[in-house]
């Protein structure tokens, strides 16, 4: 049985949660591998619509059991207010498991995120100021804070302080800001213990031996390829792996166990925060998809900036994900344009350029090379097969196929749940 792998092939918000609903039923367990609270995922269930911000979105379906793996930093006060909002509304998150492994926001990366954001001026990377990078740097930096360390509280204490020497200097020397005390950190942190516990397990050990039972496991990506720390538009990318690499090193299940590589991707394609866009709309095209698509942040509530899709991006997506399929969400937001362009190509320096620039400069000043499909006007909202969709629709997605190096076993064409046309099981194909 598959372990299955769903990754944004964009820069992220293309519809992911949607996908992992519609595997749910057939699902076992749902990890989350990297990342924190700085995405989200919206899912609608009938007339409900659930935000998620650090919870998988396995959570939302019965019988799935929701993994926070060790790849993950998480921050507690987020974690309990987002199960506290689920359980008012009736959902059952008793079966949630967080990996020992796993590292801690704590406030002070909170705060760091903030003031150094700032610091920066115009040279800004657009950060949601969540402590997620700073959380990772400690990490690598190995000052970090782990789940397990919150239950030793000398050796919790130890690690504070650690970690709060050099910070303290620079909140106070060069930030102007007041040095953050050990004691409330501590006292913090370890407010959480005893709810905490019941939920934190060796996800790694489990997580294998359930794959080697024959259960399925599906590892969902946070943020996507062109905000992946290596693969992405560095500086402006996130501070973990978000590419199918990311599942293994971010759950502790060897890659030899991942079968499926899923990519989803929006019928355009949107991002947020500062870096190069090649495709990015600044006229009345943008707002139609801003408008039309909600194109507003699930965590931030900011506008997102939105372009014609991207396939050179697509591609790469596919090669460095090493993607069998993609699920292409939102076509129906393109409903109405009388034309639909898509970047197949790009012009850097007057030479045309097929794929993604290895160089950040080159791929910064790159324009979109177009080729145009007609559109459609009809609703497509209740097409549940490939042959009831507008013959332009059809087109328009069997362009996208080619184009994108990836068949396309999915199609998202509203918001509700059951709003998607499947031409390829993406478990038993």
């Amino acid at each position: 049985m598959p372990g299955i792998v769903i990754v944004g092939a964009q820069w992220g918000d293309e519809g992911k949660g949607k996908a992992t609903d519609l595997l749910g039923s057939r699902i076992d367990y749902v990890v989350k591998f990297n990342g924190g609270n700085n995405a989200g995922h919206t899912v609608v269930i009938g007339n409900e619509k659930y935000a998620l911000h650090l919870l998988p979105s396995g959570i939302l379906t019965e019988g799935v059991v929701p993994v926070i793996g060790n790849g993950v930093v998480v921050d507690l006060e987020v974690l309990f207010d987002e199960l506290d909002a689920l359980n008012a509304r009736g959902l059952d998150t008793s079966k949630l498991k967080i990996s020992a492994n796993a590292h801690i926001i704590a406030s002070y990366h909170r705060t760091l995120d903030k003031v150094t954001e700032r610091f920066l001026g115009k040279r800004q990377i657009g950060t949601t100021g969540r402590g997620i990078g700073p959380a990772y740097a400690d990490k690598i930096n190995r000052v970090g804070i782990r789940v397990q360390d919150l239950f030793d509280a000398s050796i919790l204490r130890q690690k504070v302080e650690g970690a709060l020497f050099q910070k303290n200097q620079l909140l106070v020397k060069v930030y102007n800001r007041r040095a953050i005390g050990v004691d409330e950190v501590v006292d913090e942190l370890l407010s959480y213990t005893e709810r905490l516990a019941p939920m934190v397990a060796d996800t790694e050990l489990e997580l294998n031996q359930a794959i080697a039972a024959g259960k399925n496991v599906l590892f969902e990506g946070g943020q996507a390829t062109m905000l992946d720390v290596d693969h992405g538009t560095y500086p402006f990318v996130t501070s973990s792996s978000a590419t199918a690499g990311g599942a293994a090193t971010g759950s502790g299940v060897g890659p030899t166990q991942l079968n499926r590589i899923i990519g989803i991707a929006k019928a355009y394609i949107t991002r947020v925060g500062a870096g190069p866009f090649p495709t990015e709309l600044f006229d009345e095209w943008g707002d139609f998809l801003v408008e039309h698509g909600h194109e507003f942040g699930t965590t931030t509530g900011r506008r997102r900036r939105p372009g014609w899709y991207d396939a050179p991006i697509a591609r790469y997506a596919s090669r460095i994900n090493g993607l069998t399929d993609l699920v292409l969400t939102k076509l129906d937001v393109l409903t109405g344009l009388e034309t639909i362009p898509v970047c197949v190509a790009y012009d850097v320096d007057g030479v045309r350029v097929d794929e993604v620039p290895v160089s950040q400069s080159d791929f910064h000043h790159a324009k979109p090379i177009y080729a145009e499909f007609p559109g459609w006007a009809e609703d497509i909202s209740a097409a549940r097969s490939f042959d009831e969709l507008p013959q332009n629709a059809q087109d328009y997605v069997l362009a996208i196929e080619r184009l994108s190096g990836c068949r396309i076993s999915a199609i998202g064409v509203g918001p509700a749940r059951d709003a998607i046309i499947v031409r390829h099981d993406l478990i038993a194909e």
